[in-house]
């Protein structure tokens, strides 16, 4: 077999930056006087800094991750992803991966792959992401100075793409947890792995933002880190550094076209991995708090119908009956604005701040509802991924005649059947047959969506959806809940205009 060939590009880069402030003096003075009185400009960043003594400290626990993978189904492995998403996010390892540029294994017979990981105590638990393990039957640490352990795997966490391993040994150099909530956007970062089977590759970039969501993977509890650090198939698992050498995250993810870097790379914040392997050492699982609401993003139309003064918070789309926001009395139309103190900013921050606290954690909530504030004291359950499962689309019945309210949406009933398939109660909903209004269009309605709420009013008619609506005014943003046709609850703000017939 012929060994791969890569073309490596050596790029010189130099930085400077200065910023000074001046105030306009009491009298005039020409340009050339005010440069020459001008205080000098005072610079922001001095220098780049040298990382040699951080990686002779840290790289030591650094480890190099070779996994045996068992017989595989790679039809499984193709269908992770859909095939028309051109940019998405990307694991870099292993046979059989559906990914540009990877080793594919046709057969299904599994095969070697290589990731990275760090030792986390003297006697030999190692940190790794959960997608380096997945599927082992076998795993193998090397250490940088070539001894090497077979590796048991004590639990892996796919939710959170975190897997705690143990090897038979003592005396081991071991890396330090810096806070997470410490990581600030600008600042350096080293991620320290082995790409390609380079073990102990260094490299360096800095933080570019933090508490990312991830839309394309079953991640909504983990907050990322983003940076511009090179990261590529094997650095997964490997440290993200600070430059006081602790761990402030496990480089996960890229976010790329082409399967290689790209200049936007994501790493676990080491509170959430450090959390994860807790409970993976104490029980061999994780368990998650679940609030028990579907949440939303709030835009600016949105914050409008709702009276909010901006669009922080996360939006409560729907409520799981019998769950623990419905027992503390949160409701459809609230915004979560705030969780034990700590402020919501989007509906994404909301998730991960749950789940990282344990089943029956008393959390305060502060909701906004009908222009004020609301404390709340919530009790959460354990999460269960499977109870806020989305119905399926809706038939609908005869509709209207013609539409009788100012954002032209045709109403008809839903019957019993549909409303049992929804898990609907007699006193809500109405199925949207036709839209004739240009705003309500525009906003998104469509033929086939279920209108549950017209602001905070149910509506199970057809006439009492068109009384509601008829309140509306021209220029005043209306706010709907709407079911819509894949089975999600949310709520779309519409403003009705003035139209043409």
């Amino acid at each position: 077999m012929k060994s791969p060939v890569f073309a490596v590009a050596l790029v010189a880069l130099t930085a400077a930056g200065t910023a000074a402030v001046v105030f306009p003096a009491a009298t005039a003075q020409s340009p050339q006087a005010q440069a020459a009185s001008a205080p000098p400009a005072v610079p922001l960043v001095t220098g780049l800094p040298d990382f040699t003594r951080l990686v002779d400290r840290v790289a030591p626990a650094v480890v190099n991750i070779e996994v045996i993978i068992g017989p595989r189904d790679t039809r499984q492995a193709q269908q992770q992803l859909p095939d028309d998403m051109p940019e998405f996010f990307r694991r870099f390892f292993g046979p059989g991966s559906p990914f540009p540029g990877m080793p594919q294994d046709p057969g299904g017979r599994g095969g070697l792959s290589m990731g990275s990981g760090f030792l986390i105590s003297a006697d030999g638990y190692v940190i790794t992401n959960h997608h380096v393990v997945d599927g082992a039957t076998t795993v193998r640490v090397t250490l940088p100075d070539r001894r090497g352990f077979d590796a048991e795997v004590v639990g892996s966490d796919e939710q959170s793409d975190v897997a705690l391993l143990k090897v038979d040994a003592s005396g081991l150099p071991f890396l330090r947890a810096g806070k997470a909530a410490d990581v600030k956007p600008g600042q350096w970062a080293v991620a320290i792995g082995s790409p390609f089977g380079f073990d102990q590759s260094v490299t360096a970039g800095i933080v570019s933002a933090v508490g990312r969501a991830n839309h394309y993977a079953n991640q909504r509890y983990v907050p990322f880190i983003q940076t511009d650090v090179a990261i590529n198939r094997g650095n997964s698992g490997g440290p993200l550094l600070n430059t006081s050498g602790e761990v402030i995250g496990i480089n996960s993810q890229i976010f790329s076209n082409s399967g290689g870097y790209m200049g936007v790379s994501f790493a676990i914040p080491i509170d959430v991995v450090m959390n994860v392997a807790d409970q993976l050492k104490a029980t061999g699982q994780v368990r998650r708090g679940q609030m028990g609401v579907q949440v939303q993003e709030i835009r600016a139309d949105a914050a409008q119908g709702l009276g909010l003064p901006d669009t922080r918070g996360a939006l409560v789309a729907d409520v799981i009956a019998g769950g623990a926001a419905a027992k503390a009395g949160i409701q459809r139309g609230d915004v979560i604005r705030e969780v034990d103190g700590m402020r919501i900013n989007q509906s994404s921050d909301l998730p991960p701040m749950i789940g990282a606290k344990a089943p029956g954690s008393r959390v305060s909530v502060k909701v906004w509802r009908e222009g004020r504030t609301r404390d709340l004291t919530v009790t959460l359950t354990e999460l269960d991924e499977g109870v806020a499962a989305g119905p399926q689309r809706p038939g609908a019945g005869a509709p209207a005649a013609k539409p009788s309210n100012p954002l032209g949406i045709v109403g008809s009933e839903l019957g019993a059947e549909q409303r049992r398939r929804l898990d609907l109660g007699p006193d809500e909903g109405v199925a949207v047959a036709r839209v004739e209004g240009l705003a309500a269009r525009s906003a998104g309605i469509q033929p086939g969506d279920v209108i549950l709420q017209v602001g905070r009013v149910n509506v199970a008619t057809p006439a009492e959806l068109d009384r509601e609506l008829a309140k509306a005014r021209v220029g005043e943003t209306v706010m709907l809940l709407v079911r819509n046709r894949s089975g999600g609850t949310q709520f779309i703000a519409v403003t009705p205009r003035n139209e043409s017939k």
